[in-house]
């Protein structure tokens, strides 16, 4: 499988790493906060030296109760960052919810959208449907700043599923490419524990069918190799403080094992802070076990 992603076309026939770079004060793991554009370049370019397949731009904190910025606020802190590191030799991806940034980052020539809003903000689909980037969309229950008070679901997987498909026909309805698409459940934006996990143990039952979009189409067969890829990103949360009963600081083996989990169930990106150590990790689960899980997600 391929994503079409920007100046880039990526195989998806092994686990790839997305390295987070946070330009802002406020991110909830103070390690990956680089508010001076210095430091979130030389971020980025470590991580890069870490084996990231692709970076990931953030410039507005989206951790549970965080203060929404401005869209011009965000682009202040994001734009020369971008500018530096617009020629690295892997993807670059902005996270953004705002259609205003999105427009901008794209006239810089970015090779993903990364939208925690699942491209609801009004005119976000008009502003990405004519590029070449790939979408990230993905599911959030509210907005950052009340999502986790309190969120309740009937069927958590089915409802997170027919969210992320109302928007992948939105986009396809717009004329964008299904091969640009990738989806994201979520993890920790607007969900409990217990949500959480229900939704990384039945990741594939949140796959669509990498065709234009039909409610009735089977995902089945041949139809299996051509599902929608999936993004996961549960680095250092809030649930790995939980299940482990550490502190941000100290939750590096549980996002190892949780990064390696997601990709067993069937991600085809983690979204990490920890790049080398995660590389690590992968090199040593595919050594011993080169066929397994992961080829069972291309069958």
């Amino acid at each position: 499988m391929m994503l079409s992603c920007g100046r880039f076309e990526l195989s998806l026939e092994r686990p790839l790493i997305m390295g987070v770079v946070n330009i802002t004060p406020d991110s909830f793991h103070d390690a990956s906060r680089h508010a001076q554009a210095d430091q979130a370049i030389a971020h980025a370019r470590r991580l890069l030296d870490e084996g990231a397949d692709l970076i990931d731009l953030g410039a507005e904190s989206t951790r549970p109760g965080a203060t929404p910025v401005t869209p011009a606020q965000e682009w202040q802190r994001l734009a020369p960052v971008l500018e530096a590191l617009r020629g690295l030799p892997v993807p670059l991806s902005v996270d953004t919810r705002r259609t205003e940034v999105m427009r901008w980052a794209l006239a810089q020539g970015v090779d993903m959208i990364n939208d925690v809003g699942g491209f609801t903000d009004p005119g976000s689909v008009q502003a990405v449907a004519g590029s070449r980037a790939a979408l990230c969309v993905m599911h959030m229950a509210g907005d950052p700043s009340t999502m986790q008070d309190g969120p309740v679901y009937r069927d958590v997987v089915a409802e997170v599923r027919d969210f992320l498909h109302s928007r992948v026909q939105a986009l396809c309805a717009a004329g964008v490419d299904v091969k640009r698409i990738l989806l994201d459940p979520g993890i920790g934006f607007g969900k409990r524990d217990a949500h959480n996990i229900g939704l990384l143990r039945h990741l594939r039952h949140l796959t669509l069918p990498r065709t234009a979009p039909d409610a009735n189409t089977p995902v089945d067969g041949q139809a299996a190799s051509r599902r929608l890829p999936l993004l996961v990103g549960l680095s250092r949360k809030s649930l790995i403080g939980h299940l482990t009963g550490r502190a941000t600081p100290d939750r590096l083996a549980g996002s190892l094992a949780g990064a390696l989990a997601a990709l067993a169930l069937g991600a085809a990106i983690v979204r990490v802070h920890d790049v080398a150590a995660t590389r690590d990790a992968l090199a040593v689960w595919q050594a011993i076990d080169p066929l397994g899980q992961w080829a069972d997600n291309e069958s």
